[in-house]
């Protein structure tokens, strides 16, 4: 997690906790060490965010202090709660986990009639959700795909036949039943779609293509016009 998102985090745990938050459990919840939070909690303090407390005995978030206003209509927080049930039935367990945290700060900022619309059962998103695949983390997917990192695939293709390929992904499509990478293939020299089920193995590999995402993305959508 970049340190940016890190910050914002913190400050949401704190502003929803009801009591004193030690290091030890922001730390568990955004999985890092203890000593980052430490850290962390000291540049907002030198930011001005009025946190208090210390080590061993917790931190809390003096009242008083919001966030920038979420101005929503009805509609417009319908579309949100839409979104989030459709994000449960990926098989991405980071994105499920991340909404979830989603609907739970949206509706402790946002005003009456629109916070019960994310607490009630009025709306929902139908259908069998995809099993995680077991060979690919999905969230460490979306991370090298931000950051342009290149992976290493072990494959196996819908004839069963098993390669080792290097790629440059550059996008995740969602299906109702698997993910779909979507990625420049060094093997091939081309544009390829790799199902997220069918990766045995993966791993970032030491190398990037910075820059060149946004290239390989126009190829890609390019090549839709073409068939």
């Amino acid at each position: 997690m970049r340190k940016a998102s890190r910050l914002f985090e913190i400050i949401q745990i704190l502003r929803l906790a009801k009591g004193p938050v030690t290091a030890a459990t922001i730390a568990e919840q955004l999985e890092v060490t203890v000593r980052s939070i430490y850290r962390d909690i000291a540049a907002l303090q030198g930011m001005r965010v009025p946190i208090e407390g210390g080590r061993g005995i917790g931190y809390i978030l003096r009242p008083g202090f919001t966030l920038p206003p979420l101005m929503l209509s009805i509609e417009e927080t319908e579309a949100i709660v839409v979104a989030l049930a459709l994000l449960e039935r990926t098989g991405d367990k980071g994105l499920k986990q991340a909404a979830r945290q989603v609907n739970r700060k949206i509706s402790a900022v946002v005003p009456q009639p629109l916070a019960s619309t994310f607490s009630t059962n009025a709306l929902h998103a139908w259908g069998s959700p995809a099993p995680a695949p077991s060979g690919i983390d999905l969230a460490l997917l979306r991370r090298v795909i931000r950051d342009e990192q290149k992976l290493h695939l072990s494959y196996s293709d819908e004839e069963g036949r098993d390669s080792e390929r290097t790629i440059r992904p550059i996008a995740l499509i969602y299906y109702s039943q698997t993910a779909n990478i979507v990625a420049w293939c060094e093997l091939r020299a081309a544009i390829r779609n790799f199902r997220a089920d069918r990766v045995a193995d993966c791993r970032p590999v030491d190398a990037f293509f910075t820059g060149d995402g946004e290239r390989l993305r126009k190829l890609w959508v390019d090549g839709w016009q073409n068939r």
